[in-house]
């Protein structure tokens, strides 16, 4: 299968703020971790307030309809909210971790590590949408799925389609490589950053990738096209649309970003 060329046209992406992201691929609507709940604080059981500064761009109401959900994990108010929550009982399909394709229900399906499922198109063609490691936080899983909970990435495929990567909460560059391994080059990236940082909890290390690991996974998977998501709208996302704009530029890699559709 060969790779587009390097463009920002090879399909639109609407960023809502946060993580949430839309955009039609092979003819289904794809919507990244739906958050559409206003500003605010966030308790989360046994772990940190979150607080919201800015609401998303958009309504559940102002998007039509969804095919599939692609849920980095459901745990986090900042990656699955109230409205998002309201939002997946009108989607026919949400793929999510293992552990939240048993949380949430007959609609939602877990995927492990290389898991793939085919999705079909309105064509009669298929997309297959695989399941990629990515840990939310620095360690081994082991490590940091007890304190920050279980995350996936996704790769889209499909015959005459540009090869597409979500990569969730990830925080580690050592899986992007391993995800390039199987899938470079990418045509389109859509890259949770923001740095996000908690006091006390893993000596301040990111628990999402920083300006620059995003620069660099950008640049591991050879990515044409990286659409950042999941930098703004929250007071623990420590870098934001300019860190990322200037860390680009630095790396000689500011024609390759698209910052998405605002609205």
């Amino acid at each position: 299968m060969s790779s587009l060329p390097l463009t920002t046209d090879v399909f639109p992406v609407r960023v809502f703020g946060g993580p949430t992201a839309l955009f039609e691929y092979g003819g289904l609507r794809f919507l990244t971790d739906p958050t559409f709940d206003g500003p605010g604080d966030y308790p989360a059981p046994g772990g940190p307030t979150l607080t919201k500064t800015a609401p998303a761009t958009a309504a559940p109401a102002d998007l039509g309809p969804i095919d599939v959900v692609l849920l980095s994990h459901d745990e986090h108010a900042d990656n699955l909210d109230h409205s998002g929550r309201a939002l997946l009982a009108d989607v026919p399909l949400t793929l999510t971790t293992p552990g939240g394709g048993q949380r949430l229900g007959e609609k939602a399906k877990g995927l492990a590590d290389w898991e793939s499922i085919e999705l079909k198109r309105h064509d009669g063609g298929a997309i297959t949408v695989t399941g990629v490691p990515a840990i939310h936080g620095p360690g081994t899983r082991e490590e940091t799925e007890p304190i920050s909970g279980q995350v996936v990435g996704f790769v889209l495929t499909g015959e005459d389609l540009p090869t597409v990567y979500v990569s969730g909460d990830n925080a580690q560059l050592t899986l992007v490589k391993e995800i390039a391994e199987r899938f470079a080059p990418v045509d389109v990236a859509v890259l949770f950053a923001g740095a996000p940082r908690f006091p006390g909890l893993y000596d301040g290390q990111p628990v999402v990738l920083d300006s620059a690991q995003t620069a660099e996974a950008a640049r591991i998977l050879g990515a044409r096209r990286v659409v950042p998501v999941h930098y703004d709208s929250w007071t623990h996302f420590t870098e934001g649309h300019d860190d990322l704009e200037a860390t680009f530029t630095s790396a000689g890699l500011a024609d390759r970003l698209d910052w998405g559709r605002r609205d």
